[in-house]
């Protein structure tokens, strides 16, 4: 990867996620380099379909544009894992991290999948059916990532996937009304259902209090999920175990904001103050400085 490359990454995620790039400071330069490249990637992808830049920007309802753009996408990821290389830096990074870290193949496509399933404009009854879609478009990026941070055993892969679904849900709690301003629902259509919301009136200053209540249900899936993952967190090495632990104690907080929030979590927009981010930073590193000194089971 040349300076400029990762040069070039490391802004895309400094203004694309605050969170993301504040724990990626964490990690050693080679797997912070890989950070990047699979981070300029996803973030690549979801522009071109959300029709934003950095993930900023107010989003549009997906147009029939977007699935031109999922096709030029997909075609321009196989050819970059296929050759190994590519014009675009965004295409070529994600090849190299691939290679370089033993990524299957397929989980690139995975993504891409639920960015289709965006497009498709598809809705889900209950959580087993939304989960699918929450691990295509983040559950695969925590796969990936652990990948990236040397973890290839199933145990971790599964702990890996449980964060990123986990991190999905949150970001669903977060921006129920701005999904809901574009025509998308993700909160399952039987859970709005027990709480009197119509699918198509989640939107509605009316129907804040039952909406409120299925989002309070959602972030116990991902509380539960951010539990689940701890047990893989610890197991990765110290500055992995720091980065991740940091980024899941700061995504973790927003959908505390949002709970405590009630019926007013989307009067603006629900963010931890950096102050409060560089807490959590101490804090991961205090809980990974713990797990180490922890005796193993197996010790007698």
């Amino acid at each position: 990867m040349s300076d400029a490359d990762a040069e070039r990454g490391r802004r895309i995620i400094e203004r694309g996620s605050v969170s993301f790039a504040l724990a990626a400071r964490l990690l050693d330069p080679d797997t912070r380099l890989a950070a990047y490249q699979l981070y300029a990637w996803c973030r690549h992808c979801d522009d071109l379909i959300d029709a934003q830049h950095l993930g900023h920007g107010r989003r549009l309802p997906i147009g029939p544009a977007a699935a031109a753009h999922l096709a030029a996408l997909t075609h321009a990821t196989a050819e970059a894992l296929r050759t190994g290389d590519a014009a675009d830096p965004v295409f070529r990074g994600l090849a190299q991290a691939v290679r370089g870290h033993g990524i299957p193949e397929r989980h690139p496509f995975e993504l891409l999948e639920g960015l289709g399933m965006d497009v498709a404009g598809l809705r889900y009854r209950g959580f087993d059916d939304l989960r699918p879609y929450c691990y295509r478009v983040a559950g695969v990026v925590g796969v990936m990532m652990a990948h990236i941070m040397g973890a290839k055993e199933a145990a971790l892969l599964a702990r890996a996937e449980d964060l990123g679904i986990a991190m999905q849900l949150t970001n669903i709690a977060r921006d129920v009304m701005d999904d809901a301003r574009m025509g998308r629902v993700y909160l399952p259509t039987d859970w709005l259902a027990e709480a009197g919301v119509d699918p198509d009136a989640v939107g509605d200053p009316a129907r804040r209090a039952g909406v409120a209540a299925v989002v309070a249900r959602l972030l116990d899936r991902a509380d539960a999920l951010y539990r689940s993952a701890d047990e893989g967190i610890v197991a990765l090495p110290f500055r992995e175990a720091w980065s991740i632990g940091a980024a899941r104690a700061m995504y973790a907080d927003i959908g505390r904001v949002v709970r405590s929030r009630g019926a007013r979590a989307w009067d603006r927009r629900a963010m931890v103050p950096m102050v409060r981010k560089l807490g959590w930073v101490a804090v991961a590193l205090g809980r990974t400085v713990a797990a180490r000194a922890r005796p193993s089971r197996g010790a007698a």
